[in-house]
């Protein structure tokens, strides 16, 4: 099994959690498809995009779970990210935790599991 992580904070995974399904940020709904990363690409997705946002979440879905809608695309670096094409069943979660800042304001993800 293949552990994937998005970042949410904690008020859109509430509401996504209330109505059972997340179907995206703004910026998911702009690209057409949700955002995932691996454990090994979280904190530099925490890094670039969500420095100084307090009160994250990092939600984990296995990723074979999400089934064929889920693509694995070349993105930052040329590395493969997992994005998720269609509505996320918020019952598929494994795992929710919060997400603390460094010193600096960056999210610290760098104990995610793989």
């Amino acid at each position: 099994m293949t552990r994937i992580y998005k970042l949410l904070t904690r008020p859109e995974w509430l509401a996504a959690s209330d109505a059972g399904v997340f179907t995206g940020s703004p910026v998911d709904i702009a690209d057409g498809f949700i955002h995932f990363s691996t454990a090994a690409q979280a904190q530099e997705t925490g890094r670039k995009y969500f420095s100084g946002v307090e009160g994250l979440v990092a939600v984990a879905f296995e990723a074979e779970a999400l089934g064929d809608g889920l693509k694995w695309e070349a993105s930052r670096g040329g590395d493969l990210f997992p994005h998720l094409y269609g509505p996320l069943p918020t019952a598929l979660a494994v795992e929710a935790m919060p997400v603390d800042l460094d010193a600096d304001g960056v999210p610290v993800l760098a104990g995610l599991k793989a």
